[in-house]
């Protein structure tokens, strides 16, 4: 599209009302948009084609910004009540660093309260559905994000990922998702959120728009003080060129050791791993030695969460979403002490994990234990027959790990379960490892392409 745009072969103007005319014909069916800047956007897009000829990476490229991060004069609702009407007075620094390449904002999307959820459901902007069947959920926080691009509103929405956000979406919607090292992307200025945990990166239609939004976005930033500089590369260059896979060892775990999967998404995995493997991958079966990762992450999440919205409680607790103040008043009782022994315990897992990818280049998993569960329910009940811990989206686990260690992950769709849901694959790295993973779910892409494959929810693409 940018190079379309950039040579005169299409202007930016007619990608922008394409893409206004998929939200108008499909997001009454999804509802994946929680505003469409349309006037903003045509605006923007004749500003692209008066740049015609210039070099940047994202000329004229429709994108979408998730309801939660910042963007100026745009709403920020976060999915509440709380903050129903409120307009940031700056972008956050990754929408400023998109549009300063020449991308163009059709939208925010939808997420839960707070982006408390994996699924997407809230009072103020009501419930997202998946565009592959209309009573599953498109997964969360990211999930009008998700839904959007499946149904081809835009190649590239921004979404964040604290405890699986990015990568939720990616696999019950059958697109790509990146979840950043941490620190890659600054996140800043914005909600205050889950600090320690949470990343702000993209969803896209393959990888290497994936890895294009994020070469725009990576790099550190006076504005967030959290924001590192890693030494990334060419991340193009890496996710194009083939890929030696002598100089890599690839560890599979269907289940990390500990979590319940589906069969049907097993099976997906398995032979994802088994084409990977025909294609010349060395893998070894090994997981980290590091433990069930929920009650962690909740010894986190909850008080950096209470810090965040508990002072919306006194006046906006009765009127938030259903199980969002539970959520908020959970980290009530968590003293300064009990959130550093927290901290500390976490350094010791991370450094398991960072001792794993010494022996080991990146460790390929299933990106989530089971297809999309319905829209009716809040988590699913149970993964291949073992209960599920309802309090706060236990069935997403094996997607902690990388908000915990600050590890980035690829999701790549890998097929279809027996209903025709999406499932998916995710590629972990070390630290700062964001080209290796990006890379090797290239490689796969190129082995199974997906891009093509449309959900027929709603109605088919007639561009």
């Amino acid at each position: 599209m940018a190079e379309a745009v950039r040579t005169g072969t299409v202007t930016a103007v007619e990608l922008v009302e394409e893409s206004l005319h998929r939200i108008t014909e499909v997001d009454p069916q999804v509802n994946a948009f929680t505003i469409v800047l349309a006037e903003r956007a045509r605006e923007s897009a004749r500003a692209a084609d008066a740049r015609r000829g210039q070099d940047l990476p994202l000329l004229g490229v429709p994108v979408s910004v998730k309801d939660h991060i910042w963007m100026a004069g745009a709403p920020a609702t976060n999915g509440s009540l709380a903050w129903a009407g409120y307009v940031p007075p700056a972008d956050a620094v990754p929408v400023a660093r998109l549009q300063a390449a020449g991308a163009v904002v059709v939208g925010k999307t939808n997420n839960p309260e707070f982006c408390y959820r994996g699924y997407t459901d809230n009072d103020l902007h009501g419930l997202t559905s998946n565009p592959w069947s209309l009573d599953r959920t498109p997964g969360g926080s990211s999930g009008g994000a998700g839904a959007s691009v499946a149904y081809g509103a835009t190649p590239i929405a921004l979404g964040t990922d604290g405890g699986g956000s990015i990568r939720i979406p990616a696999a019950f919607c059958g697109v790509v998702g990146h979840k950043p090292s941490h620190g890659l992307v600054p996140v800043r200025p914005g909600f205050r959120g889950w600090p320690s945990l949470s990343v702000d990166g993209p969803l896209t239609r393959t990888v290497r728009d994936a890895a294009l939004a994020l070469s725009v976005m990576a790099g550190p930033s006076p504005y967030d003080d959290r924001s590192v500089a890693y030494p990334l590369g060419d991340l193009l260059a890496a996710v194009t060129g083939p890929l030696d896979w002598s100089t890599l060892r690839v560890a599979v775990s269907e289940d990390l050791g500990w979590a319940p999967v589906e069969p049907s998404v097993r099976a997906s995995f398995r032979a994802a791993v088994d084409a990977l493997a025909d294609a010349g991958a060395r893998v070894v079966e090994a997981a980290p030695d590091a433990p069930y990762p929920t009650e962690l992450w909740n010894d986190i999440a909850l008080p950096e969460g209470y810090a965040s919205e508990g002072p919306l409680l006194e006046r906006w607790g009765d009127q938030m979403t259903p199980g969002t103040r539970e959520i908020v008043e959970a980290g009530r009782a968590a003293t300064a002490r009990d959130y550093l022994d927290a901290l500390e315990r976490r350094g010791d897992y991370a450094r398991r994990w960072a001792e794993f990818f010494t022996d080991h280049d990146v460790l390929l998993t299933p990106s989530m234990p089971l297809p999309a569960f319905g829209t009716d329910v809040q988590s699913p009940a149970g993964i291949d027959g073992v209960p599920v811990d309802p309090f706060f989206d236990d069935w997403c686990a094996l997607a902690l790990p990388a908000n915990l260690t600050g590890c980035p992950a690829t999701a790549v769709p890998t097929g279809l379960d027996p209903d025709g849901l999406p499932v998916g694959m995710q590629v972990m790295g070390p630290r700062g490892g964001d080209a290796r993973t990006l890379a090797v779910a290239a490689a796969y892409e190129r082995l199974a392409p997906w891009a093509e494959r449309r959900p027929r929810a709603v109605l088919p693409m007639d561009t």
